[in-house]
């Protein structure tokens, strides 16, 4: 049988759950520290390419860490003066536009303000107003804050007083430091890691383990190769977004078109909000500068819809695959680190949860993250046509069956998804951990899978008629060939054809061996074999007369179980007297643990093949001409 996977949730505990509580109380109240710390983190990772290509052409190290981070440097700088340049230059022409702005404004308002209106009327209307009394008291409050108010309206000298320059130049330091002291930090805490980075790795692994060295450094470059193919991809679509909505605001007349563009592109980097941003700021300098409002309009719907497919459609899949992060743990993760460390967590979110998840993947107590946010569950084709099935997921079964046969044999199809599928419910019926809606919806599930497979060309495909035909009392098997009985006739087709052109596919009476010799019998005839299916131990009366024997090359036996194997070679023995002319192979596959030593049976038939595949190489060694499915 295939190893069963243990649950990843098995090896959390209390101390587990106290430790990761711990963790996150770090991560919020030690943002100030950390969040700094993760940007030179991440910043390193992306540069560190450009530091290697410099050390390659024999520059010292320092020297090439330096030297990367100052080019780096230069070109955010540059654009960041560029843009704000660009920035002057539009709000020095706004003021032409004031009138414009105020007309749109007037309207908007009473656009908003009308419907409300109209509804305070009609309920003023309806319903009568009370007269409000007037109190001394009442009297005396309104004299009172009327004086107050007038005593507030009085100017003073410190409000006439204008701001010194030396005040001016204190508030707009005190604005800027922020956001340069928190600049500064990354940038030395990114010089200090670029220069140290062998001797950084060198601790990671000794703090691992020198017995994980290899594990460790295999986590290092996946963290690194994912951070640089994630922030590769994005500059590759913000990119293309800002070249895209650049042209389309030139080809609207639009002023400014490169920095808008530009604009469009940049904010992208931060998820979710920067799209947001440079749409309302777009739409806002449109409506300013055109008398009406079909531009502003047009370009507001271009631009939702180009967002909405770059971000449900192109994003997901080249981000996913290229960051190994699933859609939805792209958003996830924006989420959640933008709650603990604000727009920074916003813009390291894909980042750092793609380094929890390669994390994951080489040590087992994060191993619940990649399970839960990689690119791909960690499940195998056969294990999710079991999960399917117990779900009575049919239809997305037969859609996946059909798209593997469009690339590989329904042989192999067999061998790689249905009987290691089919293996495993055997595993859980045998320990009694399926229920009997489960049985029946698993059964159900494989039937209409099965029968659609196997049906003949150009019949109708109704999933809804075969859900309607009772299976339980006979087996799925059984069901098969029943079908295949009414289609081709009692012998499953003509008994004149050439001698050794059958291939006969059998095992004992039972749900198990009807079904996998069924399916043997399909492989073999979508490849043009004559193969036909018996019950090796059924009455003499419903088998053909001896005098047919030679039509038959090979015998592909069932497997037997354990508890059947006396019965099992009782039949074998009988067809070794009858088809003494045939080859007896039986076919063991290699997730049929449980079952019968090899070795037993291997002395009682000619071959014992390990798939359905070697089956099918056997018997196209014995080819006649293509005969009916």
């Amino acid at each position: 049988m295939p190893n069963l996977k243990t649950s990843a949730f098995s090896r959390l505990s209390s101390t587990t759950l106290l430790g990761a509580a711990v963790i996150l109380g770090m991560l919020y109240f030690g943002r100030d520290i950390l969040a700094p710390l993760a940007v030179a983190g991440i910043a390193s990772l992306i540069i560190l390419p450009l530091v290697r290509q410099l050390d390659a052409l024999g520059i010292n190290r320092a020297a090439a860490a330096i030297i990367s981070v100052l080019l780096v440097g230069a070109c955010l700088v540059a654009l960041a003066v560029v843009l704000a340049f660009q920035l002057v230059s539009v709000t020095s022409d706004l003021p032409q536009y004031r009138e414009a702005i105020q007309e749109k404004v007037e309207s908007v308002r009473a656009i908003t303000e009308r419907p409300f209106a109209r509804l305070e009327a009609e309920l003023s209307a309806v319903i009568p107003q009370p007269v409000p009394e007037v109190s001394r008291s009442g009297k005396k409050n309104s004299h009172a804050a009327a004086a107050a108010a007038a005593a507030n309206a009085t100017p003073t000298p410190e409000a006439d007083t204008r701001m010194s320059v030396r005040g001016a130049l204190r508030r707009l330091f005190a604005l800027a430091w922020g956001p340069i002291g928190q600049a500064g930090i990354v940038l030395v805490l990114l010089v200090f890691i670029l220069l140290e980075q062998e001797s950084l790795r060198e601790r990671l692994i000794r703090l691992a383990g020198l017995t994980e060295m290899s594990r460790t450094m295999q986590a290092l470059g996946d963290a690194a190769e994912g951070v640089s193919r994630f922030f590769f991809s994005q500059f590759l679509v913000n990119l293309a977004f800002g070249l895209i909505m650049g042209a389309v605001l030139a080809a609207g007349g639009v002023p400014h078109a490169v920095l808008w563009g530009t604009l469009a592109g940049v904010l992208r980097f931060v998820p979710y909000l920067g799209a947001l941003a440079s749409g309302l700021m777009i739409s806002i300098f449109i409506a300013a500068i055109d008398p009406g409002w079909w531009l502003a309009l047009s370009f507001l719907a271009f631009y939702v819809c180009l967002e909405v497919i770059v971000a449900n459609f192109v994003e997901p899949r080249i981000y996913g695959h290229s960051s190994g992060l699933s859609p939805l743990a792209v958003i996830v993760s924006a989420l959640f680190w933008g709650s603990l460390w604000g727009p920074i967590g916003l813009l390291l979110s894909t980042p750092l949860t793609l380094c929890l998840v390669v994390a994951g993947r080489h040590v087992a107590a994060l191993e619940p993250i990649t399970i839960l946010l990689g690119e791909a569950p960690d499940m195998s084709h056969a294990e999710r046509f079991y999960q399917r099935a117990l779900a009575g997921e049919s239809d997305a079964i037969i859609r996946d069956a059909r798209s593997h046969l469009q690339k590989q044999s329904f042989a192999k199809y067999c061998d790689q998804i249905l009987l290691p599928g089919l293996a495993l419910a055997a595993l859980d019926l045998r320990h009694g951990r399926i229920e009997t809606a489960q049985q029946e919806r698993l059964r159900g599930s494989v039937s209409q899978l099965t029968e659609v497979l196997t049906q003949t060309p150009g019949a109708p495909r109704s999933l809804r008629r075969r859900r309607e035909v009772p299976l339980l009392n006979s087996g799925v098997g059984a069901h098969l060939r029943e079908l295949r009985l009414a289609r081709l006739g009692r012998w499953q087709g003509s008994l004149d054809v050439p001698l050794g052109s059958v291939v006969l596919c059998g095992g004992l009476q039972g749900e198990r061996d009807d079904l996998l010799s069924e399916l043997l019998v399909h492989a073999l005839r979508v490849s043009g074999i004559d193969a036909r299916s018996i019950t090796l131990d059924q009455p003499e009366d419903e088998r053909p007369d001896s005098s047919k024997a030679e039509l038959v090359s090979i015998v592909f036996l069932v497997y037997p179980t354990r508890e059947r194997l006396d019965a099992w070679m009782a039949v074998v023995g009988t067809l070794r007297s009858n088809l003494p002319q045939a080859l007896l192979v039986t076919i063991r596959p290699s997730f049929f643990n449980e079952e019968v030593d090899a070795a037993t049976v291997k002395e009682q038939v000619d071959m014992v093949l390990s798939s359905f595949e070697e089956g099918l190489a056997l018997a196209s060694t014995h080819m006649r001409p293509a005969i009916k499915v």
